[in-house]
C-alpha cells in the first residue's frame, strides 16, 4: 500500500540547475534532469484509487465529529421511542378494553430514525474521507482529471447523501426547547427563505464550477495547500445549500413545489454539458503554467488531460443527477401518500366525533359522507342510480 503522508508534493518543479524543468508536453523529456524535476507521486493506476492514501487532517476530523454526533443523536432518538412506546403500553393496559389507547407505539411525537437515514449520512462522510484521502486527493492536484472527477463528487454526491441523512431534523428531534425553537427561528427567518429560495440555491449548485475553472480560484487550489482545503469544504456546504432545499426532509424556510426540483435538474444537466463543452473544445488550457511546471513525465499532456477531465465531468455531473432523481420522486410518492393519510385520518375523526354527537342526543348516526361517491349526491345524477 502506497501512503503520502500530508498529500502529494506538488508546486513547480526544480531541477539541478535551480529553475524550472519543463519537458515536452505530453511525454517525457528524455533527460535525466527532467525526470528529477518531477516530485509527485509515481505514474497513476487504477489500483492508486484504493491503495494510495493521504491524510486531510481538517476533513478526517470534521468527518469523525459528525459521524460521532449523528449516532449518539439517533441512539437518543430511539432510546425517547422506546421509552414513550412502553408509557404508552402501559397506559392502554389500564384503559379500557377497546379504546385505542396503547396502540400507537411510535406515532405523531416521533419513529424510530431511519436506518436508511444513517446509512445516507455515513454513507456520505466515508465518501468525503475517500475523495480527499484516497488515491483521488493523491492526484487531484497532479492530474486534471483527478481534480474533476473530485469536484463532482464533492459538489453533487456527497452533500446529496448528507442531505439524505437529514442533519437538521435530528438535531431538532434531540436539541433540547430553547435551542429548537431557535433553530427554527433560524429556518424561518429572512435569510434563510433567500438562501433557499429555488434561483439561489441552483446558482450556489450551477456557479461554482463555472468560477473555479475560469477564474484564479482553480490554480489558487492546486498550488496552495490551504486553497485545496478550502475547496474540498467549500464544494460541500455549497452542494448542501442545494440539496437540503430541494429534498425538503429538513426543515426548510419555505417549501417550494418538488416540481420545480425536477425543472432545475433538467437545467443543471445544461450547464454541465456546457461546461464540459467548454473544457474540452475552448481552446483554453486551465492553469496551463501550473501543469507545465509540474514536470510530468508520464500520463497525459495537459491539453488530452483537460480533455479527459471536461468528458469525465459532463458523464459524471449528468449519472450523478439521477439519484437526486430518484430521491425526489420517492420524496414526492412519500408526501403524496402522507397528506392522503393526514386527510384521511381528519375525515374519520370528524365522522368519528360527528356520531359520538347523535348517540349522546339519541338520535340516528348520519353516513359518513366520505364514503359515498360524489355522483349520488349530484341532483343531476342521483336519479339514474335511484339515489
Amino acid at each position: 500500500m502506497n501512503a503520502v503522508v500530508g498529500g502529494a508534493a506538488v508546486g513547480p518543479a526544480v531541477g539541478s540547475v535551480g529553475g524550472p524543468m519543463v519537458g515536452p508536453v505530453g511525454g517525457p523529456t528524455g533527460g535525466p534532469a527532467s525526470v528529477l524535476a518531477y516530485s509527485g507521486p509515481p505514474p497513476w493506476r487504477w489500483s492508486d484509487l484504493a491503495t494510495s492514501w493521504t491524510a486531510e487532517p481538517l476533513v478526517l476530523v470534521l468527518s469523525v465529529l459528525l459521524a460521532v454526533w449523528y449516532l449518539a443523536a439517533v441512539r437518543r432518538v430511539n432510546r425517547a421511542v422506546g421509552e414513550r412506546a412502553v408509557g404508552e403500553r402501559a397506559v392502554g393496559d389500564r384503559a379500557a378494553a377497546g379504546s385505542g389507547g396503547g396502540r400507537r407505539a411510535a406515532g405523531q411525537g416521533g419513529g424510530r430514525w431511519q436506518p436508511a437515514r444513517t446509512a445516507a449520512f455515513l454513507g456520505g462522510l466515508l465518501l468525503w474521507v475517500w475523495c480527499t484521502c484516497s488515491g483521488l486527493g493523491v492526484y487531484d492536484r497532479i492530474l486534471f482529471t483527478d481534480r474533476a472527477v473530485q469536484v463532482v463528487l464533492l459538489l453533487m454526491v456527497v452533500p446529496l447523501l448528507l442531505a439524505l441523512g437529514a442533519p437538521v431534523s435530528l438535531l431538532v428531534e434531540t436539541a433540547p426547547a430553547a435551542r429548537r425553537e431557535r433553530v427554527l427561528r433560524a429556518l424561518r427567518s429572512r435569510p434563510s427563505k433567500v438562501l433557499m429560495f429555488p434561483a439561489v440555491s441552483t446558482a450556489l449548485l450551477m456557479a461554482p464550477p463555472w468560477l473555479l475553472y475560469f477564474t484564479p480560484w482553480y490554480e489558487w487550489s492546486v498550488s496552495s495547500g490551504i486553497g485545496n482545503v478550502v475547496l474540498h469544504l467549500v464544494l460541500v456546504l455549497l452542494g448542501l445549500a442545494y440539496f437540503w432545499p430541494r429534498l425538503q426532509l429538513d426543515p426548510v424556510g419555505h417549501e417550494y413545489p418538488h416540481l420545480v426540483g425536477l425543472f432545475i435538474t433538467f437545467a443543471e444537466v445544461i450547464f454541465d454539458a456546457g461546461l464540459g463543452i467548454v473544457l474540452i473544445y475552448g481552446g483554453h488550457l486551465v492553469a496551463e503554467h501550473y501543469y507545465l511546471a509540474l514536470g510530468r513525465p508520464w500520463g497525459p499532456s495537459p491539453a488530452q488531460d483537460q480533455s479527459w477531465g471536461g468528458n469525465a465531468f459532463w458523464v459524471l455531473g449528468d449519472l450523478v443527477g439521477l439519484p437526486f432523481l430518484a430521491a425526489l420522486v420517492r420524496r414526492m410518492v412519500v408526501q403524496g401518500r402522507e397528506e392522503t393519510e393526514a386527510v384521511d385520518a381528519e375525515l374519520d375523526a370528524r365522522f368519528a366525533a360527528a356520531a359520538a354527537r347523535a348517540r349522546a342526543v339519541g338520535g340516528p348516526e348520519e353516513e359518513e359522507t366520505g364514503m359515498r361517491p360524489w355522483w349520488l349526491d349530484d341532483p343531476n345524477l342521483k336519479h339514474r342510480y335511484g339515489a
